[in-house]
């Protein structure tokens, strides 16, 4: 590549783990540097405006601590002591390391590691072939969508929804269970244009007052874990009042007397006593929604964090069915369009290569790693472990267990990183990674409906090399062979967007980069039936058909423990006299889980892990502004900084963002205090479900 002598703009799409996936342009400086970072002005849904934390991008693809060559552990594991060591050294080690494994304790006893640091598929996905190909430990992927998914499609039958552009056609917008301004700023975008432009109402509903509520016309201040109460008590004033459309429910949905004699226990005065809202504010915004047919429900990922987020994030769903929103352009519901892509991603994840062995749930690492034996599926060890795109010693539940079980000596453990996260201190080889700017990907955008092309801007630094070269130069030296190690990742990308029925790369690039796979506008709000058989919207959640359309479902109860109807399930963690506080680890502004927890822009908005506390809980423990106070449960303690927060009911405390671990005395971190059993009905992680007590540290 030759020195670039006058900055260009590059278009390339953001890699990282938020629902948007916007457009970017980049300022190419030269083949190591970028300036400026903007959204795209030019694409419909990023539409000029990008997050804070990317937009600050040259801090951190150009900051002094990354890691630049490969290293070995010479000291203790976590005192941070690595010797450089070649390429070459590092891939014979652990080429020897894990067959030594294998002979021993048979392949099952390794465990490729990684999650959505990167939302490429590409270069996320392709550890699947040295998974497949070796038969090692699968991973059951819960950490994030395993609990809001399942409960959008136990209502809709498939995951898709009426285009989020549509937000500014809408005359009434209602943001549910997502902090927008902090983790999809676009949403906003159109929310707000909705507003300016044909005086739509803006409801948000959340547990605290965050960036997001304070934009919104009707603002919903419930208590953690109570969504489902709303909802169903909304439903009931519907009906109560006429609001609710029959010959709409008639048509598409399974409303039964049943459902509806149901319904009528659930009055505004049951559910303001369990969401602490008032009666009033319940009926105000059953008779805005029921009153507004032009209703648009963006329901987020908040729900997919607490022990009855299913059920809860279906309870939600099931209000526009009532009001027949769903027929109304701009109207209905809409969670993720990650049905409408149908990628076919077998090159990438070596589908032909053989099979993985058992499948280990990856918010269980602790659990695995400490020898849990049904966290082991009653198999043995894991002895090795190969990570890509995470950070789990910082963001899995139970920290506690986590880093015990990788501080074990016997367990090989190698991370392919970009920092020195809390997971990279505890590798016995670190290896350099680079950013996505220097590499090429494809981007698919869960939250609205174009797959972007990321192609290859810059030269990486140091000797950083990409995930899919990595895996590739680790199955060659496996002696695997296999179709996907003639290809670089510009060749996979091309390939499997041209398999997937998107065309050439070249007609791609010369159409702007994009392929827009928007349904029509009448099969995304399913004016010809809902995706289950006979058509009909379920309010009686269907969990039996989302597991039998969803191979990679696991049931983690029995299916008759789960509620018959849209309902609040009362079975989040349970406060008590030891734990009286319900703690949610909400997402931060300046961070995306740990991702941005190094650059000094983050670091200068955010610089401690603080805790939001109710003023009046604080006057009545003697705590105040800007002392170090500690929180804590069965499974251990943290200490944070307490800010004063009138922003929440009381009883709530609100830890925001995903400090490394080091940042809090002790370094245990917040996830120290989450819990790791399985979410109801198919796994997840109750990150915002956890009680515990609180005192001046």
């Amino acid at each position: 590549m030759n020195a670039i002598t006058t900055p260009r703009i590059a278009r390339t799409a953001c890699p990282h783990d938020c629902p948007s996936t916007c457009a970017l342009d980049v300022e190419i400086i030269d083949n190591h540097t970028i300036g400026r970072v903007r959204g795209a002005k030019d694409d419909p849904y990023t539409a000029g405006v990008i997050c804070e934390k990317v937009a600050r991008y040259a801090e951190r693809i150009h900051h002094p601590n990354r890691v630049l060559h490969p290293l070995r552990r010479t000291g203790k594991k976590g005192d941070g002591t690595f010797e450089r060591i070649s390429w070459d050294e590092a891939m014979d080690e652990i080429v020897r390391r894990f067959l030594e494994i294998e002979a021993e304790h048979g392949p099952e006893a390794i465990w490729p590691y990684f999650y959505a640091g990167t939302m490429g598929h590409v270069h996320r996905d392709g550890i699947e072939r040295l998974r497949v190909s070796r038969g090692y430990s699968a991973q059951y992927d819960t950490i994030c969508t395993g609990t809001a998914w399942p409960g959008f499609l136990a209502g809709t039958g498939k995951m898709t929804g009426p285009n989020p552009a549509e937000m500014a056609e809408a005359d009434c917008v209602v943001i549910w269970g997502t902090n927008a301004v902090a983790t999809q700023v676009n949403v906003m975008t159109h929310a707000v244009r909705a507003r300016k432009e044909r005086g739509a109402k803006l409801v948000v509903i959340d547990i605290y007052d965050n960036a997001t509520m304070k934009q919104a016309d009707m603002a919903l201040l419930v208590r953690p874990g109570t969504d489902g109460a709303l909802a169903v008590a909304v439903m009931h004033v519907l009906l109560r009042d006429g609001l609710a459309d029959r010959a709409y429910m008639a048509r598409y949905t399974d409303f039964s007397p049943e459902f509806e004699a149901h319904l009528a226990t659930r009055t505004p005065e049951w559910a303001a006593a369990i969401t602490g809202l008032t009666v009033a504010q319940i009926e105000a915004f059953a008779q805005l929604v029921g009153t507004t047919p032009r209703s648009y429900f963006r329901l987020g990922y908040g729900f997919t964090r607490q022990r009855n987020g299913a059920t809860a994030m279906h309870a939600a769903l099931c209000i526009p069915a009532m009001t027949g929103a769903w027929q109304h352009h701009a109207g209905g519901a809409f969670h993720s369009n990650s049905a409408i892509w149908a990628f076919d991603k077998s090159l990438i994840t070596g589908a032909d290569l053989g099979q993985a062995g058992r499948s280990l749930d990856m918010s269980q690492v602790g659990r695995v790693l400490t020898g849990d034996a049904e966290a082991l599926r009653h198999g043995g060890p894991v002895k090795a472990l190969f990570i890509q795109n995470t950070n789990p010693v910082n963001v899995a539940p139970e920290q506690g267990l986590t880093r015990e079980g990788f501080a074990r000596e016997d367990l090989f453990t190698v991370v392919h990183e970009q920092f020195m996260t809390d997971t990279a201190k505890l590798a016995d080889i670190v290896l350099p990674a680079t950013m996505f700017l220097e590499h090429s990907d494809y981007y698919r955008r869960g939250g609205h409906t174009r797959t972007l092309l990321g192609p290859k801007l810059l030269d990486a630094p140091g000797e950083c090399r990409s995930n899919f070269d990595v895996v590739s130069e680790l199955l060659r030296r496996l002696g695997v062979d296999h179709a996907s190690l003639a290809l670089d990742d510009a060749g996979m990308v091309a390939e499997t967007l041209r398999r997937s029925g998107y065309g050439e790369i070249a007609e791609i690039e010369d159409n702007g980069g994009f392929v827009d796979r928007a349904p029509p506008d009448e099969s995304a709000r399913f004016v010809n039936g809902f995706g289950w058989p006979d058509g009909r919207f379920r309010f009686a959640p269907n969990w039996s058909g989302v597991a039998a359309a969803n191979s990679n479902y696991q049931w983690v109860c029995d299916p008759s423990e789960m509620p018959r109807f849209a309902d609040h399930w009362d079975v989040t963690e349970r406060v008590s006299a030891k734990t009286p506080f319900r703690l949610a680890t909400s997402p931060s502004r300046s961070f995306l889980n740990s991702s941005f927890a190094e650059t000094p822009g983050s670091r200068k908005r955010q610089p401690a892990p603080n805790l939001l506390i109710h003023p009046e809980d604080a006057a009545e423990l003697g705590i105040s502004a800007g002392t170090q106070v500690e929180i804590g449960n069965h499974r251990g303690s943290v200490q944070l900084l307490a800010e004063l927060f009138d922003g929440m009911q009381r009883g709530v405390l609100i830890a925001e963002g995903l400090h490394p671990n080091a940042d809090h005395a002790g370094a245990r971190g917040i996830n120290t205090l989450v819990g790791a059993d399985q979410v109801r009905p198919f796994g997840g992680a109750p990150f915002h479900d956890t009680t515990v007590w609180l005192r001046c540290a």
